[in-house]
């Protein structure tokens, strides 16, 4: 099992920048893949990123230029750094960890999310 708890959401003005952390505990962090979702009120659950066991990343287009995410394997976290931010980017926002990057929802363990809300 692995434990997932995000932190960091907040409110925010369109422009401004915020940095979530994914804490996880459990099992060796660094044999997993994290990706970032969102989810706002009435809408799907939508993929934002993902950081595979190398390092290596891919974003969603309404993210890409603007969110960065890493990890720091002996600290057991993956950052989800914000920047630019717009209103159409508050939502829920949740880290989840699998064997396999991927855009899909499909992964073995999910956090409780932290809200991020960016006023216009």
């Amino acid at each position: 099992q692995v434990q997932l708890v995000e932190s960091g959401g907040g409110v925010v003005q369109a422009g401004g920048s915020l940095r979530l952390s994914c804490v996880a505990s459990g099992r060796t962090f660094s044999n997993y893949a994290v990706g970032w979702f969102r989810q706002a009120p009435g809408k799907e659950r939508e993929f934002v990123t993902f950081i595979n066991r190398s390092g290596g990343t891919y974003y969603a287009d309404s993210v890409k230029g603007r969110f960065t995410i890493s990890r720091d394997n002996a600290k057991n976290t993956v950052f989800l750094q914000m920047n630019s931010l717009k209103p159409e980017d508050t939502a829920v926002y949740y880290c989840a960890a699998g064997r396999l990057a991927t855009m899909s929802p499909s992964y073995d363990y999910w956090g409780q999310g932290t809200q991020v809300t960016v006023s216009s």
